[in-house]
């Protein structure tokens, strides 16, 4: 062991011997420092032992359950759901798109539910923009295909061949409320004998 006797045994100055003690304690100090962080991770080994055998046994018990079964399973089950939500998707798409169709084609508003539900929409496709590719030969198709939905506006004037009666001009010489008594009467009671 190093000691102040020792050193100046040795014919060391005084001054250098407090040096030299100094670097010694400072080297002792660091190597007493190191040993016990050692001793503390050599501590801590029996539970990181512990741990590993745990992991070891999770390990082996995943095996033997057939992890990989499981996982084709789940990633089978997820891929079908997100080919289907994709599905529902496109399909909606294609719905809202081709129902602007008919109605720019000037299908009734009542009708568009009937038509929709006759309509193969698989037959349909979208560009890019979600846009139906070819709507205008399909619009073609359209008004001829359901023509009889297609609402057409304007007055049409009664047919030449059959104008509406006249009665010759006449005025009738009773009074609406006396004509309307004589038809709720004749409706319900027969027609009135003359008599």
């Amino acid at each position: 062991m190093l000691s102040r006797k020792m050193l100046a045994a040795m014919d060391i100055p005084a001054e250098k011997i407090d040096e030299i003690i100094s670097a010694h304690t400072e080297t002792v100090q660091a190597i007493k420092e190191e040993r016990d962080s050692l001793k503390a991770d050599a501590n801590k080994l029996p539970d990181v032992e512990a741990e590993l055998s745990k992991v070891k046994t999770e390990l082996e018990t995943l095996k033997s359950e057939g992890w990989q079964d499981k996982y084709s399973k789940l990633k089978s089950e997820y891929d079908g759901y997100k080919t289907d939500v994709e599905t529902k998707a496109v399909t909606a798409t294609k719905t809202a798109a081709y129902r602007k169709l008919l109605k720019d084609a000037g299908v009734s508003e009542k009708r568009l539910d009937a038509v929709m539900k006759v309509t193969k929409l698989d037959d349909i496709k979208l560009d890019k923009d979600g846009a139906i590719e070819g709507a205008d030969k399909l619009t073609e198709g359209i008004k001829t295909e359901w023509a009889d939905f297609i609402a057409t506006e304007g007055a049409k004037g009664a047919e030449v061949s059959t104008p509406p009666a006249n009665n010759g001009g006449e005025v009738p010489k009773i009074s609406r409320a006396a004509q309307l008594t004589a038809q709720y009467a004749a409706e319900h009671y027969g027609s009135k004998k003359e008599g």
